[in-house]
């Protein structure tokens, strides 16, 4: 028996052992503890990598290096370039690891803590890896080309516009949610900001370096960019008091300004100046932070306090009203699957691969890796005492919680320990990075520095977001300008300049005003359902390149969790619309009646546009079978 094997024998029985735990099938009156979470995730997607992972690349998708990337053949030096395999893991996974890993996971802990840890485990698995890495696979040998032009070709007309303006919606909704996020995490806050800014010179510097001074020396640019990124966050405490505080400290206006410039120099400036080296550094603080945390909780081996299970999984909970399914599925979307990723896999990072068998681990890998901080998130949370984590996440007084049942304990001494009022903080970030401070903490040597732990932990998250945000201005231009070219063909070519800068500009400027106008938290309900959507069309599109490819024995790799996802996020559609149509009847304020009524609109139009563009393409799911076998490209 080979090596490989005895070893995947042994993960597998490690992960029946704790998933047991986990599950409650052994031990099942004792409290579980954090690190069998750990275990069973680490184990899990170990394996299903391994396996899973490599039936999809060589039955499938038939990997072969032998095939010219759009990165060599087409090699532009901006959008178009052969990127190194570690660097350009980075940056995907930088991209498409943005809030909801973190956040989705957090707000669906008030169901309790395995509904969400069983739909990461099997969405990350099934669903998102698979996902990616057939999206991205698709993009590259299609010239690096979109999600909405793929459908276009691949499907017809009715889906390729459907899929497009579905795409554009959800990405500037997106990208406008994420930038607030931003803003809020930064504002005021001079040390995250300097330690945020820094990561923009400092990328600069390793483009420099890596592309010019010293080609092709990735080793050597890693360790000046970690040691120089170590440096800013060391260094950030020290800037407030100080003379440099008034640089740093600024309000909600300056820094919306700040990011809207940000993003349309990612937008603008070649991929491997700023972007690329930007999410590579990104990506050794969030892949670090989390893998101490996780060496943390094996450390400390913390209990998991929240049940297995709560009441609210019938609905009536305070942080998210509806019922276990289908609201789950649209809270917990990048950590399990995500129509986002779809967007990044046939934007950014199918312009950039070197080889076609890097597509396993930057497609496939970046997603499981992705699921892990998903189920390091959910601990973060549900390591908290019950009553506090509700405390923190809903607006309810301390008696209403007493009367549901989860009255708070210690969230008087949690707000002391960290400096901050912590209580009646809504929509996740506060009680993860609580959560986060309060494991660094009990770590040996860490006592008293709580405070410091809470402002890392925010500007952790926020470092999390913004890398979503400029590769998704990019992404959002490339579509804008397949659009473009059909009214003006010059706007279509990522090479010529005035196209790229207008493009970017109206981009930055649509999401820039959502934030400015504040009209995205009306608007965000709508993300999840929306980004879901998304990822059921994607897998859809994935589904009749398959069929093209002559791979029908094995479309319900797709198949499956596209009728899934589709299912789930069409119920939660329809129960949105209702919602929404309730709240404008009993609205007073007529603004917030119109706002109602605007957001129930949208609803109804997102899944339309769903049901038409997946109509589409099961009729032509039925016109293939009868075409001759695809030409070899395809195989």
């Amino acid at each position: 028996m080979k090596l490989s094997n005895i070893i995947i024998a042994l993960l597998a029985a490690v992960f029946a052992v704790s998933f047991g735990v986990v599950t409650r099938v052994f031990n099942h009156s004792e409290q579980v503890n954090a690190l069998w979470l750990v275990v069973a995730a680490a184990c899990f997607f170990i394996i299903v990598y391994r396996l899973y992972g490599s039936f999809v690349a060589a039955k499938i998708l038939a990997l072969d290096d032998r095939r010219k990337t759009p990165a060599i053949r087409l090699n532009d030096g901006k959008d178009y370039h052969p990127t190194h395999t570690l660097v350009l893991f980075g940056h995907h996974f930088a991209a498409i690891a943005g809030a909801g890993p973190l956040i989705g996971p957090v707000l669906a802990a008030q169901f309790g803590y395995l509904p969400g840890f069983l739909w990461i485990l099997i969405g990350a698995a099934f669903g998102g890896a698979v996902h990616d890495m057939i999206i991205l696979a698709a993009s590259v040998r299609r010239n690096g080309c979109s999600l909405a032009q793929m459908a276009r070709n691949e499907v017809g007309p009715v889906a390729g516009i459907s899929a497009a303006l579905a795409i554009l919606f959800i990405i500037i909704v997106a990208l406008a949610g994420l930038g607030l996020a931003v803003v809020n995490a930064l504002y005021k806050s001079p040390w995250g900001a300097f330690t945020i800014f820094s990561t923009i010179p400092i990328a600069l510097l390793m483009g420099l370096y890596l592309y010019r001074l010293r080609p092709g020396k990735v080793a050597e640019v890693s360790v000046i960019g970690v040691a120089l990124l170590v440096a800013a966050v060391l260094g950030g405490r020290y800037i407030q008091g100080s003379f440099l505080e008034p640089l740093f400290n600024h309000d909600k206006d300056f820094l919306i300004w700040a990011l809207a410039i940000y993003g349309f120099l990612a937008s603008v400036l070649p991929v491997w100046l700023l972007l690329a080296p930007r999410d590579y550094l990104s990506t050794y603080m969030k892949i670090g932070t989390v893998l101490i945390l996780a060496g943390g909780v094996i450390f400390l081996a913390p209990e998991i306090k929240m049940p297995a299970m709560t009441k609210f999984t019938g609905g009536g909970g305070p942080i998210i009203p509806g019922t276990l399914f289908p609201f789950m599925f649209i809270t917990i979307a990048c950590g399990a699957i995500s129509g986002f990723h779809s967007l990044i896999s046939s934007g950014t990072t199918p312009k950039m691969i070197e080889r076609e068998s890097d597509i396993l681990p930057i497609g496939f890998g970046a997603m499981l890796c992705e699921g892990f901080v998903a189920v390091i998130a959910i601990i973060a949370a549900t390591v908290l005492i019950p009553g506090d984590y509700f405390a923190i996440n809903t607006a309810l007084s301390a008696d209403a919680l007493a009367a549901i049942g989860f009255a708070p304990e210690k969230i008087a001494e949690l707000s002391a320990t960290v400096g901050v009022d912590v209580a009646g903080r809504p929509g996740g970030a506060v009680s993860l990075a609580v959560g986060m401070a309060s494991i660094f903490t009990a770590l040996p040597g860490m006592k008293g520095l709580m405070p410091y732990w809470y402002n890392f932990a925010l500007m952790f998250e926020a470092l999390f977001i913004l890398t979503t945000v400029d590769a998704g201005t990019r992404v959002a231009r490339f579509i804008l300008q397949e659009f473009g070219a059909r009214a003006y063909k010059p706007l279509g070519r990522t090479d010529w300049m005035p196209g790229v800068v207008l493009t970017s500009a109206l981009v930055v400027m649509a999401w820039g005003f959502l934030i400015s106008s504040g009209s995205v938290s009306t608007i965000w309900p709508m993300f999840g359902v929306a980004n879901q959507l998304l990822a059921a069309l994607a897998l859809c599109v994935g589904t009749t390149i398959l069929l093209r490819m002559g791979k029908a024995r094995y479309i319900w790799v797709t198949l499956v969790p596209m009728v899934f996802m589709f299912v789930m996020t069409l119920v939660a559609a329809w129960k949105l619309f209702w919602l929404f149509t309730a709240k404008a009847a009993a609205a007073v304020d007529p603004a917030q009646a119109f706002t109602f009524r605007l957001d129930s609109v949208l609803v109804a139009v997102m899944a339309g546009l769903a049901v038409v563009a997946v109509a589409d393409s099961v009729a032509k799911w039925f016109s293939i079978s009868a075409e001759p076998l695809p030409a070899a490209e395809e195989e």
